[in-house]
């Protein structure tokens, strides 16, 4: 099967569309001087390359919609990927992380340069504040790229109702993130636990990864409301059964692949639906060692390798493979209730596969 994000060249079109957007940026920037490049540098290395999922489902919701390929919805397909950018600029901040697809995060780079320049104060809150800013301009561009994107005033309008959905709901989603990082789950049920995971999959991860740039394209070309309901329970179905495929690779995914350290979920302790259902049948003194492991900065090769054989033998895995593949079928029924045309029908069916596969 053909890669469907390579399809009509939109990977390439959204490059180009980003690096443009840089050229044009850099003038507004130039009279900051120097200090300026390390600014779009912390933001431009992230939009270089990636799948270009979020820009492919806004893409695919507005031709899907009947709305016409060209520069105006590549361009408002392209404030998706930047949109990501400001998520990850300021989500590696709040969980301290090193790695971001094999390169350092923008506050370990920009703190590092602090240090070999030799600057006062403290580096790493140099390079905390220097990526909230990027992440903070990166939230200014997305409205800029799809207001000047070319569509006519009523397509921005029918679209900026999920736009701005989207941005509101993503903040409270990190901010729910942090919450159940940090409350016990040791009162809550197996139940419980899960829900409260899902709960902060849909609106930190499902909602601004698949369901609303897709709902964005298709409600800015005119997508009837039936439609509309139903790419959204395609959106936040599929959404899930991607976060959940993405939290197995948090633990179990190949550096070299998923471009961040083995166990990296673990580290951060992050209370994911793995780990509830890894609660659920662990042994008491499994669930001893499990509890020093959760959140532990000093997480070892050797304690990732026994999570690992902890998730297996607890069943754990196998549960939410069971969950992702609910979750796949779920977006697939939805998706046969939405009027799309024949080519983004087949775009999305093809993109259920790509977002659950088993490889980063």
């Amino acid at each position: 099967m053909a890669d469907p994000l390579e399809a009509r060249e939109l990977r390439a079109r959204v490059q180009e569309t980003l690096d443009s957007f840089r050229i044009q940026e850099q003038k507004v920037l130039a009279p900051l001087g120097e200090p300026a490049t390390a600014l779009l540098d912390a933001v431009f290395s992230l939009l270089r390359g990636g799948k270009r999922l979020r820009a492919a489902f806004c893409f695919w919701g507005y031709l899907g919609a009947g709305g016409p390929d060209g520069q105006p919805v590549v361009r408002a397909a392209s404030a998706m990927e930047v949109f990501q950018a400001a998520a990850l600029l300021h989500d590696d901040v709040m969980d301290a992380s090193d790695i971001r697809r094999g390169q350092p995060t923008a506050h370990v780079a920009l703190a590092a340069a602090h240090r070999e320049a030799g600057w006062y104060g403290d580096p790493g809150r140099f390079g905390e504040a220097g990526a909230i800013l990027a992440g903070d301009l990166c939230l200014n561009w997305t409205d800029q790229l799809f207001a000047t994107c070319g569509m006519s005033a009523q397509e921005i309008a029918r679209g900026r109702v999920y736009l701005d959905q989207m941005r509101t709901q993503l903040m409270g989603g990190q901010f729910l993130d942090i919450v159940e990082s940090a409350r016990s789950w040791q009162d809550l049920s197996t139940q419980e636990r899960v829900e409260s995971a899902r709960t902060v999959i849909r609106f930190k991860s499902a909602g601004y990864t698949i369901a609303q740039p897709l709902m964005i394209g298709a409600a800015s070309a005119g997508a009837d409301e039936a439609t509309i309901r139903a790419l959204s329970d395609y959106g936040y179905a599929l959404g899930e059964a991607f976060q959940l495929r993405d939290d197995l690779l948090g633990v179990f995914g190949d550096p070299a692949t998923t471009g961040k350290p083995a166990g990296d979920d673990i580290r951060e302790g992050k209370r994911t639906v793995l780990v509830a259902y890894l609660l659920d049948t662990a042994s008491p003194s499994e669930l001893e060692r499990f509890d020093a492991c959760l959140g532990s900065p000093d997480l070892t090769e050797d304690d990732v390798h026994w999570v690992r054989k902890l998730a297996i033998g607890t069943a754990a895995v196998d549960r939410v493979e069971e969950l992702i593949q609910q979750q796949a079928g779920a977006s697939a029924v939805a998706l046969e209730r939405a009027s799309l045309t024949d080519e983004a029908r087949a775009r999305l069916t093809e993109l259920i596969s790509v977002c659950t596969a088993r490889a980063a």
